[in-house]
């Protein structure tokens, strides 16, 4: 053990070190004191949630880092070397990134110097070597790679403490290759790189033990870590094994036993991580069973090593880069309020994350968590807190992540901090580089034991310096960016704190309103600086546009963060007082102001402040803004009578409102003066100006307004002045005269300005009001009062007749609102205006006007029903309306025969317009009310299209009234009718006519084949051919379509070099492969009940039509025809091969020219494939009668043994008479035993009744004594039944007295199959519990069953089956022995 140095040497030493280009730092920033208030484990999981994990805002550290390096900012490191092979990493400089402005600086990166001065101390004065590992607890150890392990405090010094080992020792073990310490900060296990492990006493730094076997040799330790347990640890070497070791004391001495948790030989594990906890959770659930996570080079592996080794889950990579390096992290995580372990790994650029939980079962389960996808490749992944990971590239780049919203908070470049990586171990250079290619692989970019992670601390480790990383403070972040001058950035980053939408949040702890109340504090410091800056950083010279475009950038911002603090005590009275100063920044500032006025966030303004602003706007003519804010604004405390002039002289008319509603409560001045305004040119004729139209728009928009509540032109009126308002309002309009009224005016001014001005809108403002007040008795008195004024000033004018109304609205030339006019007409005809009409004129004026609804309601009125049809059939918007019409009126009661009678000749008279208008409800209406003139229908309708519709609608919806819910009176329609819908549908749509046919059966067979035949629609023909049972005529109607066909194919190909052929819907090969599967069907059907003889005169000629057309394809060309007709051949063959024997199939083959000819190899596809088929079948029918015959042989030969079984009675006397067999010596008796045991005499049984006689059997007896108990049982149940119970007998066997000799009887003269030996044989089938043989077999069939047409085809030699084979077998398993 060695010292540390003097303070001199460590000046001297730290004094050489030139790492980095950053602020000096005092080593006080390194006294790292206790958290004046921990926040408890209650507080952080109340911690608002977001996103769809509920994390924490903070994590808990148990080393606060507040004061470290509390001037640093982000830092870029220098570039990283490798004390072992470096080659591999070539990297280009790239430009420095800066931070993202949302988050700030969130990493404080600082370089301990004294831990840095004394590495390099150490390397000079006692040889110690290059830093290989770096472990954190409540001390820092480094590892050399001479074998040494320096131990240094966290105190204000950072001391070193210990030096632990030899230079002599560290030629024995080599470099120091891992390093762990275990939780209590006791002990420390060194690994060494030729395989060594050794265990130090933190505490004095004494050597308890050396382990030499815990793993095999030759291989160097690369991870050794402690458990929870601290007797137990795991390592991992360069082998790819893991070894548990459990540390034991015995007598004195210590041991440490060793077991091999995972192989390498099963696949190389090059990380391991167990799950270790802070002390605040040593009671959770899962702590118990000491989870370990391994990663090896395809699979992470989740295990528990308590109470028993347990695998607990396993996860594949998938497909990775080979050089990427397998990371693990393990961090306690608050999920709903729940705080469970979550394991973080990734191997590439995908971050996965297992969630581990136990239910209230006890059952744990790993949950799989959303995933992180970064496009980079890590090579080290540490948690900084439960909400927060850092991960390194494989450029050097440190990468904050928050991971509930995947954001990226910050990078850094650590490039410079020459990073120490792990090649050397991972090679195994010390034992001679024995390991596997792919582990040496990843062992490239392997740095786990130089960058670790305690607490919210991450240390690297450089080459000749320590460096350290640290989450800063809330407070520290914002004053980063303060230092920088980054004012906007520093008040965007404070307010996330202060709303809690901010990440990597440290430093703020209490409940939600004290942390907003601290930094609102924060943000109004802020604020003040930035109004500061904004006043004297001001260029005093220059243009002013580049003034105003400075104080753009500022003042808005200031006014829009003390808006969302609500404090504008601080705008207007501290910052406006310190921009006034500065005119420009005067009139940004009250410009600024605007748009937070119109959206509603600025209700309230200072006297002085909306003084200047109304003042400000008017000076520049920004008129639009001073009415913008004036309707937004509180004014009571203006000048009322000024600002009304100014908005009055500049025509802001709803600013002018605004004021009289909202500051004097006065709402009929308004509507005086806009009156005063529009009134005078109306009444005297004249055009109004714009200005003018306005003025009377915003007019009928108030009014309307003040009569529903709203005020204008936005917010709604008082409640308690809603009624007063509107009754003024209605006072007003019904004036008789206006305040300044002259001799010439007339009575109701004001109504009469507005219906010249307009009197649609006016009307509609009226009908508004009468729909909002129907139970405002008041204000229906005032609606009444208005209406009546209005109907008084209308009639007074003599120029106003009901005719005129009527011409008006009927007028013909007017296209305009037709049926806005119709629709009024009819109302004011509905309410009894039709009194002041001519109803002769009024029909004539409707009929020119194409006012159907208005001629309807005429003839409804004189009960003209039929003429109401043409209204219908003229009018096209209710065309589809004139079925339900006529319906109604021939169905509802209420109408008269007479008049339902004229509908009725109507409605026949103009059915050709109905069928053309709508075919499927002009049927509906006649299969209901005009059943009888279906024919005379169908002879009026000239067009034999519309007759073709009209039948199939009519023959539809009588199938739908035979097969509905409800069934409806059928219309039946007779043969003749069908049929010449058949001859339609021959016509029109010949596809639908076979499926016609099928569904029909009112038609006559004879006359349906000679339409068909006609049309030669050669598919229904042969359809009805078959139903009339001429098989062979169908088949030669079928037979001629293919050939047809055929002959198309074959034609098509002569003439494609003559031009190309037309696009139809199918292909010529389509169309014959679709007439060959109907010929084929047809013959399947026939060849059932015709003899050999006939089904070849179906079979053959089919196979010549087929085979026939392959002679005329000749060429290249015609090469994929001539294989589809082949296959299409090879259909056929396959079809009648279950009909026609094979010898006599293969004998017309060998006669066709096309097969007949040439070499062998043509037509061996076609003879094999047959052949194959045939052993198929006999296969089949072979095995399947094997098993069959096996299957009754073993049934037969278990009922036999049970049958032949010996019965041993339970007593030996009988159970009726109690008397024991042996003692009945007067004369021979016969004995009968059942099998449940019991014993009787035959004449006893006789007695009670217990047999009964069955044909060909002498007698069949049922035990007494069970049958008894059954019947009491089971009331009148009958026990004779087979397979109930054991109540008769197995065997019915005769028993003969010894006594009695050979003069015994013998009741029965054969064995027979009995009930009781049903009911056994019943139960020996239950014993077969698998599925029967049979079955197994029309399984194996039926999955074979669409291989079977493949078989045949010569085109496919490759796609061999089991069945090819000659000697092929079904070989099943037998049956299950019988249990005894």
């Amino acid at each position: 053990m060695s010292e540390s140095p003097d303070t001199r040497s460590l000046v001297s030493a730290s004094s050489q070190l030139n790492l980095m280009e950053i602020d000096t730092i005092d080593d006080k920033e390194f006294d790292i004191p206790q958290v004046d208030t921990p926040p408890t484990l209650e507080s952080i999981l109340n911690e608002p949630e977001d996103e769809e994990e509920p994390f924490i805002l903070e994590d808990t550290c148990l080393l606060n880092t507040e004061n470290i390096d509390a001037h640093s900012c982000e830092t870029s490191s220098l570039a990283s070397s490798d004390s072992g092979d470096r080659t591999h990493l070539k990297r280009k400089r790239k430009t420095v990134e800066l931070s993202t402005t949302v988050h700030g600086s969130v990493l404080r990166h600082s370089i301990l110097k004294g831990i840095s001065a004394q590495i390099v101390s150490a390397a000079d004065k006692v040889d110690a070597g290059l830093p290989t590992a770096v472990t954190v607890s409540g001390v820092i150890v480094v590892g050399t790679s001479h074998g040494l392990a320096l131990v240094f405090g966290k105190d204000l010094n950072q001391a070193l403490r210990l030096c632990l080992g030899s230079t002599a020792t560290g030629a024995e073990y080599g470099a120091v290759s891992a390093l762990s310490i275990n939780h209590d900060c006791t002990r420390l296990l060194c690994g060494f790189a030729k395989g060594h492990i050794t265990m130090w006493d933190l505490a004095n730094g004494k050597l308890l033990r050396t382990i030499t076997d815990a793993h095999p040799p030759g291989t160097a330790i690369l991870h050794v870590k402690f458990t929870d347990d601290p007797t137990l640890a795991v390592c991992n070497d360069s082998g790819g094994s893991v070894f548990e070791l459990a540390f034991r004391r015995l007598m004195g001495m210590r041991t440490c036993e060793s077991r091999c948790l995972f192989s390498g030989s099963k696949g190389e594990v090059c990380n391991v991580e167990p799950l270790l906890t802070a002390p605040d959770l040593k009671d959770h659930p899962i702590t118990q069973y000491s989870l370990l996570a391994m990663a090896s080079l395809t699979k992470i592996l989740v295990i528990g090593l308590k109470p028993s080794l347990k695998v607990w889950m396993t996860f594949p990579y998938g497909k990775t880069d080979p050089t990427s390096v397998p990371q693990l992290a393990w961090q306690f995580v608050p999920v709903q309020k729940v705080v469970n372990p979550v394991l973080a790994f990734c191997r590439g650029d995908t971050v996965h994350f297992l969630l581990v939980k136990k239910d209230e079962t006890g059952t744990i389960h790993v949950i799989k968590q959303r995933q992180l996808q970064l496009n980079c490749d890590i090579i080290s992944l540490n948690w900084i807190n439960s909400r927060t990971l850092v991960v390194m590239d494989s450029g050097e780049k440190l990468r904050v992540v928050d991971r509930p919203s995947q954001e990226e908070l910050e990078s850094l470049d650590v490039a410079e901090v020459q990073l120490v990586y792990n090649s050397s171990h991972f090679k195994s250079l010390a034992t001679g580089g024995n390991v596997s290619q792919a582990l040496a692989l990843v062992g490239e970019k392997a740095c786990y034991q130089s960058v670790c992670s305690y607490t919210g601390q991450m240390v690297l480790l450089g080459t000749k310096s320590a460096h350290i990383l640290t989450l800063r403070n809330w407070r520290e972040r914002v004053d980063c960016l303060l230092k920088q001058e980054r004012f906007v950035e520093a008040l965007s980053l404070a307010w996330s704190f202060h709303e809690g939408t901010a990440k990597a949040v440290l430093g703020l702890f209490g409940d939600p309103a004290k942390r907003k109340g601290v930094v609102a504090d924060k943000m109004i410091e802020i604020l003040f600086q930035y109004v500061e800056r904004s006043v004297k950083k001001c260029p005093e010279h220059g243009k002013i546009q580049v003034m105003e475009q400075h104080f753009q950038d500022m003042v808005p911002v200031m006014v829009d963060y003390c808006l969302q603090l609500q404090r504008t005590d601080l705008l207007f009275n501290q910052l406006y007082t310190r921009l006034v100063e500065n005119c420009v920044a005067r009139g940004v500032f009250l410009e600024s102001l605007e748009p937070y006025i119109v959206s509603e966030r600025l209700g309230c303004v200072t006297a002085p402040v909306m003084r200047d602003l109304l003042t400000h706007l008017q000076d520049n003519n920004m008129m639009d803004s001073v009415e913008n804010c004036l309707i937004h604004l509180d004014i009571t405390s203006l000048d009322i009578q000024q600002v009304v002039q100014m908005c009055w002289d500049n025509q802001l008319y709803d600013a002018m409102i605004y004021v009289f509603n909202r500051g004097m409560n006065d709402y009929i001045t308004p509507m005086e003066k806009l009156f005063q305004v529009i009134g005078p040119p109306l009444r005297e004729g004249r055009a109004l100006t714009d200005e003018q139209v306005v003025m009377g728009n915003k007019l009928l928009v108030y009014i309307s307004c003040s009569l529903a509540g709203r005020a204008y032109p936005l917010g709604d009126i008082p409640e308690d002045l809603v009624s007063q308002v509107k009754n003024q309002v209605f006072e007003f309009l019904i004036r008789l005269h206006s305040a300044e009224a002259g001799q010439e005016e007339e009575l109701y001014p004001y109504i009469r300005t507005l219906v010249h001005f307009d009197t649609p809108e006016f009307l509609n403002v009226l009908a508004l009001t009468l729909e909002d007040f129907k139970n405002d008795k008041q204000a229906l008195e005032y609606q009444q009062r208005i209406v009546d004024i209005l109907l008084k000033v209308m009639v007074e004018n003599s120029d106003f007749t009901p005719s005129q109304v009527l011409e008006f609205l009927c007028s013909p030339d007017d296209d305009t609102r037709h049926t806005e006019r119709q629709q009024v007409l009819l109302e004011l005809l509905q309410v009894g205006g039709v009194i002041q009409f001519d109803e002769g004129r009024l029909l004539g004026l409707a009929e020119k006007a194409e006012f159907y609804q208005i001629c309807e309601f005429l003839y409804e009125q004189n009960h003209l029903y039929d003429k109401i049809l043409d209204c219908y059939l003229r009018d096209p918007l209710r065309k589809e309306e004139i079925f339900n019409y006529i319906h109604n009126l021939l169905s509802m009661p209420g109408y008269s025969s007479e008049e339902k009678h004229c509908v009725w000749e109507k409605a026949l008279l103009h059915i050709a317009e109905l069928v053309t208008l709508d075919p499927a409800k002009s049927a509906d209406l006649v299969a209901m009310h005009f059943p009888e003139e279906v024919r005379p229908i169908i002879t009026r309708l000239q067009d034999d299209h519309l007759v073709f519709q009209f039948l199939r609608c009519l023959l539809d919806q009588s199938a739908t009234s035979r097969e509905g819910p409800h069934p409806q009176p059928l219309l039946r329609l007779s043969p003749d009718l069908h049929e010449l819908h058949i001859g339609l549908l021959c016509r029109f749509t010949p596809r639908q006519l076979t499926d016609f046919l099928k569904a029909s059966q009112d038609y006559r067979l004879e006359e349906a084949v000679q339409i068909t035949e006609q049309y030669q629609v050669h598919e229904a023909t042969s359809y009805l051919l078959e139903k009339k049972g001429d098989s062979h005529g169908a088949f030669q109607v079928l037979l001629k379509t293919l050939k047809d066909k055929l002959g198309a194919v074959t034609s098509e190909k002569r003439s494609e070099e003559e031009g190309e052929t037309g696009r139809e819907e199918e292909s010529p090969l389509q169309r014959v492969e679709g007439s060959l599967g109907d010929i084929i069907a047809l013959c399947h059907r026939s060849s059932q009940s015709l003899n050999q003889e006939q089904r070849g005169v179906l079979w053959f000629p089919l196979l010549e039509a087929m085979m026939s057309p392959q002679k005329l394809l000749k060429g290249p060309d015609t090469r994929t025809t001539s294989e589809v007709l082949k296959e299409l051949t090879m259909k056929v063959l396959n079809s009648m091969s279950s009909f026609i024997p094979l010898p006599a199939i293969i004998q017309r083959i060998l006669q066709d020219p096309v097969y007949g000819k040439g070499k062998l190899a043509e037509i061996q596809g076609l003879i094999l494939g047959m052949l194959e088929t045939f052993n198929y079948e006999q296969t089949l029918l072979e095995t399947t009668t094997s098993l069959l015959n096996h299957d009754l042989h073993w049934s037969l030969s278990h009922l036999r043994a049970a049958v032949s079984r010996g019965l041993h009675p339970r007593q030996d006397h009988c159970n009726i008479c109690l008397q024991q067999y042996r003692r009945r010596q007067d004369s021979p008796d016969d004995i009968i035993i059942f099998s449940c045991g019991h014993l009787y005499h035959c004449q006893c049984l006789q007695r009670k009744g217990s047999g009964h006689a069955e044909p060909r059997l002498l007698q069949v007896w049922s035990c007494y004594k069970c049958i008894s108990s059954q019947r009491g049982r089971g009331g009148d149940r009958v026990t004779t039944e087979t397979g109930r119970g054991r109540s008769t007998s197995l065997a019915q066997t005769n028993v003969m007295s010894r006594e009695a000799g050979e003069d015994g009887k013998k009741v029965f003269a054969e064995t027979t199959l009995d009930p009781q030996q049903s009911q056994s044989w019943d139960q020996l089938r239950c014993l077969y519990r698998g599925p029967s043989r049979l079955a197994i077999l029309s399984e194996i069939s039926h999955c074979h069953g669409n291989e079977k047409a493949g078989l045949l085809n010569p085109s496919q030699p490759g796609t061999g089956s089991i069945f090819h084979s000659e000697n092929f077998q079904l070989k099943l398993s037998p049956p299950p022995s019988v249990e005894e």
